[in-house]
């Protein structure tokens, strides 16, 4: 059976990804780790070492994590091309936690032939903590349709479909009273380079 493969019009804002509960973080696994990315810190390999720079133990590299959370993305995007993938670290990780990655969608939207879908992703631990989160974006076909289509060397599927998301919008600075809007005094303040009360005064003994 071929692989599930993610389509546009099967995408909705606020689905979940599948969850992905990783094995217990080991020893074993920070030294196979080691081994395969070249990242020998002794923080993450070495018990002694970790101690004498203050740590309880030898702690997770945050890529390891970063990986596995790359890992749910891949699983959840068979078939769609990575557009954007960026990560927080959060909380350190130690040998014995256990990871768990999860994930929402939060926007998609397309135009010309193109359609995306971003989704907020995150890691925690066993006691439900925080420890990484980050967002993906993928592009996608839009059907299988539109996929064969554009294999054949033909124009794609093309829909017009507004961004949609669950985001909440970025808060607005507001903007310095116009001229026109200043109190009397302010203006003569703001004209004098004077304090609105001196300005007063000097009218006063004017008088």
């Amino acid at each position: 059976m071929p692989a599930r493969k993610l389509y546009f019009e099967s995408v909705r804002v606020g689905d979940e990804l599948p969850a992905l509960a990783k094995a217990p973080i080991d020893r074993v696994q920070l030294s196979r780790y080691a081994g395969a990315s070249g990242d020998f810190n002794p923080v993450h390999v070495d018990e002694t070492f970790a101690k004498s720079v203050g740590m309880p133990s030898v702690y997770a590299p945050g890529m390891l994590v970063m990986g596995m959370l790359g890992q749910l993305v891949s699983d959840w995007s068979r078939g769609a091309q990575l557009r954007r993938y960026q990560v927080r670290f959060i909380k350190m990780v130690w040998p014995g936690d256990t990871i768990v990655c999860k994930g929402r969608v939060v926007e998609r939207e397309g135009s010309k032939g193109r359609y995306f879908a971003e989704a907020d992703v995150w890691a925690e631990n066993q006691k439900g903590e925080l420890v990484m989160k980050g967002t993906a974006r993928v592009q996608m076909f839009y059907s299988l349709e539109d996929e064969n289509r554009q294999r054949a060397g033909q124009a794609p599927v093309e829909f017009e479909v507004p961004k949609e998301t669950i985001r909440a919008p970025p808060p607005t600075t507001p903007e310095p009273p116009r001229q026109a809007e200043l109190a009397p005094a302010a203006r003569a303040e703001e004209a004098n380079g004077k304090p609105a009360a001196k300005v007063a005064a000097a009218k006063k003994a004017r008088k």
